[in-house]
């Protein structure tokens, strides 16, 4: 049986229809929203898996027909997700996650497809809210529905969904996801907005939020299925009360080791002992046994924080790891930074490139050219691992937009700094907050490059433990923070305001209160930080790395651009010959000369000039005599253009043979004295000379 139902969203109508398609999905959902059209569908497995985790999988993908395209490549089919559907795959996991139950040990998974897109409205939004619907109505229990908005701020006014084109003009690009009551996940971009501003974007987003919801609550009613019912596996108390009581102290003292793999080790070793122990009684419950030392672990963790107000390396709540800050610590690159916060440490390196270098990006909502790029990489020697190298996974492709998306806000434009810019972050050692350490690192090595920053940028992760009617906002936080705490919430910006923001939380939503007060204390610590990056370097470089190449932008007459190129690419091949640059020319006549030598770039655009300028009056040039006639000479003064010298302009006296004077191949001094209608020169080689004398 097919059900509809409809809302308006940001002037556009929502749309979700039921029952007509996918009908063997556990869940599914036809969503339209303007003319994108997305299938979301969910379905879990009839039996239990065994692992210690609940397997939850998403992805979104975007059909190459629902814009009228047929796929690039050989085999003329959609392959691996590129890197916008990682992206809002991340966006929707990120957001329904903290909804389940984490004990559900039966398969789920979750598919968003992208079936038409209208190129105005984007559909990773449309998705998530899909995907809730889909959830809402299928057997999988979960703790939605939830709904979801993208914010912007146009001419100082918040908008609920902007179109793409709008988003061209905005200084807000946000992602609000959140429950009836609370917001469960954040994510976007902002030019330096405060905190104010995005508060008052949280407070605009959350009523549109609560519309959503209450529509997919009709859907329920109407189409939803019978939740499934489950058993959560129960633990003997017997063996709670044992390993409580052996291992409480130990576990205590174990957190309190200020050295990370120290306490990863010694944790290890008690999590071994205690299976020893405890599983010749429990032969069945090793699991058990190791995720009871786990859950001490989580416990104590979390009693210190709001207890005793201390962490496990001994901080405050609000206070920052020790930071170090180095610039050019590698001799050959444009641009380099070493960030290091505690036992987090990221070595940012920018090269400087010519159009030539610029990326090729073809997604759904159409193509376009990047020139800055970010590319994070995480290599298991950080957390002293040993794992394959198999290139980025979707969590090396998330921090690395992160990051990118912190530093976009600041980098001058193409139009006033015409490089290709690539930062690469190679995360040498990790615990805790390795996007934030690549912000920080990518700022000081745009800086060391040369690139002129409108402003530095830092970022800081944001933790937080709520236990009760307690709660404790964590600035920092370490990588245990992270994985025993209740959120991650990642802040970047300038001292003047954010530029990226990204928040993730387990416990199903958090209240604006909570939110106001992470975004103060975000605040302080990324003042701090900036304050010790200033002393390191305070400001981008006055000139750029002089390894990198000098590019310099004319503009020329669109007519003469063939003069440049000349038959065949002979022209345009010999002044790369003699000058080594490289030269991109635009059909608008824009001209970029690339070189690492600075004279040879300035030599390629005075060649560049000499073919493409007009003869200007009253100007003397140097020019070669090409043909002689009986009534004066010919001059070549540009390539390609002469001129005629008549001879009763040769010389101050009269002139009886124009060979007395000049030959073919002189090369001679004169002045354009006028240029007729027709384009032809009429020069003087006397008035020339009397301009060099000083006589007439």
């Amino acid at each position: 049986m097919k059900n509809d139902f409809a809302l308006e969203v940001g002037g556009r109508t929502l749309e979700f229809e039921t029952g007509r398609v996918a009908k063997q999905a556990g869940g599914a959902v036809w969503l339209r929203y303007g003319d994108t059209v997305i299938l979301a569908t969910v379905v879990t497995s009839r039996e239990e898996v065994d692992k210690d985790f609940f397997p939850l999988v998403v992805d979104y993908r975007e059909k190459q027909y629902a814009a009228g395209r047929i796929p690039g490549g050989f085999f003329k089919r959609e392959g691996r997700p590129n890197e916008k559907e990682i992206l809002s795959s991340r966006l929707i996991d990120r957001s329904i996650r903290p909804l389940f139950d984490k004990s559900y040990r039966y398969e789920v998974q979750v598919q968003a497809e992208v079936l038409s897109s209208d190129q105005e409205n984007d559909a990773d939004v449309p998705a998530l809210v899909g995907v809730s619907a889909a959830l809402s109505i299928s057997n999988v229990p979960w703790g939605g529905p939830l709904g979801a908005v993208r914010m912007g701020k146009i001419g100082g006014e918040l908008v609920v969904n902007p179109t793409s084109s709008q988003l061209d003009s905005s200084t807000l690009d946000i992602v609000v996801a959140g429950t009836e009551d609370s917001i469960t996940m954040v994510e976007g971009k902002g030019l330096e907005i405060s905190e104010e501003e995005l508060l008052e974007a949280f407070e605009l987003a959350h009523p549109e939020i609560i519309r959503q919801i209450r529509l997919q609550n009709e859907m329920v009613s109407a189409a939803g299925r019978e939740k499934r019912v489950y058993r959560k596996k129960e633990v003997p108390q017997d063996l709670v009360d044992a390993v409580r009581s052996a291992y409480e102290e130990r576990v205590q003292e174990i957190i309190k080791i200020g050295v990370k793999e120290h306490r990863e080790e010694a944790m290890a070793a008690l999590r071994d002992e205690a299976s020893e122990r405890f599983s010749p009684e429990f032969p069945d419950g090793e699991k058990e046994i190791r995720g009871l030392v786990d859950l001490l672990e989580r416990e104590k963790l979390r009693s210190m924080i709001v207890e005793d107000g201390v962490r496990a390396d001994g901080r405050r709540s609000d206070e920052i790891r020790p930071i170090g800050c180095e610039v050019g610590v590698l001799p050959r690159t444009h641009g380099s930074g070493l960030f290091t916060r505690g036992q987090t440490q990221a070595l940012v390196v920018t090269t400087l490139g010519t159009s030539t270098d610029e990326q090729k990006i073809e997604e759904l909502m159409g193509q376009s050219w990047k020139t800055f790029i970010l590319h994070y990489n995480f290599p298991s020697f950080s957390v002293g691992e040993v794992r394959p190298n198999r290139g980025p996974g979707r969590r090396e492709i998330g921090h690395g937009a992160l990051a990118e998306r912190a530093l976009a806000a600041v980098v001058p434009s193409n139009e006033s700094f015409p490089y290709t810019i690539r930062i690469v972050s190679d995360i040498l050692e990790s615990n805790g907050s390795s996007s934030m350490a690549t912000v920080c690192g990518g700022s000081l090595s745009l800086m060391d490059a040369g690139v002129p920053l409108k402003a530095p940028v830092a970022g800081i992760a944001m933790g937080l433990v709520q236990e009760g009617d307690r709660t404790v906002v964590l600035s920092d936080i370490l990588g245990i923070e992270d994985h025993l705490g209740d959120m991650d919430f990642k802040v970047t910006g300038t001292e003047q305001g954010i530029t990226a923001i990204q928040m993730d939380n387990k416990i199903g939503g958090l209240q604006m209160s909570v939110l106001r007060d992470a975004l103060d204390q975000a605040r302080r610590g990324r003042i701090h930080i900036l304050g010790i990056m200033g002393q390191t370097l305070a400001r981008s470089r006055d000139e750029i790395s002089r390894f990198a190449p000098r590019i310099m932008t004319i503009e020329i007459n669109p007519d003469k651009i063939r003069d440049v190129i000349g038959p065949g690419g002979k022209v345009i091949k010999k002044i790369t010959e003699e000058t080594g640059a490289t030269i991109d020319i635009e059909d608008t006549g824009q001209i970029k000369i690339a070189c690492i030598d600075a004279e040879a770039a300035q030599r390629a655009v005075d060649m560049i000039r000499s073919l493409t300028e007009d003869p200007e009056i009253g100007r003397i040039y140097r020019g070669k005599v090409k043909r002689i006639v009986n009534f004066g000479a010919f001059v070549e003064i540009l390539p390609g253009r002469d001129g005629l010298i008549h001879i009763s302009e040769l010389e101050n006296h009269r002139v009886a043979r124009v060979e007395d004077v000049v030959k073919e191949g002189d090369l001679v001094l004169v002045k354009v004295i006028g240029v007729d209608e027709e384009g032809k020169i009429r020069l003087s080689r006397k008035a020339a000379l009397g301009a060099v004398t000083g006589t007439v």
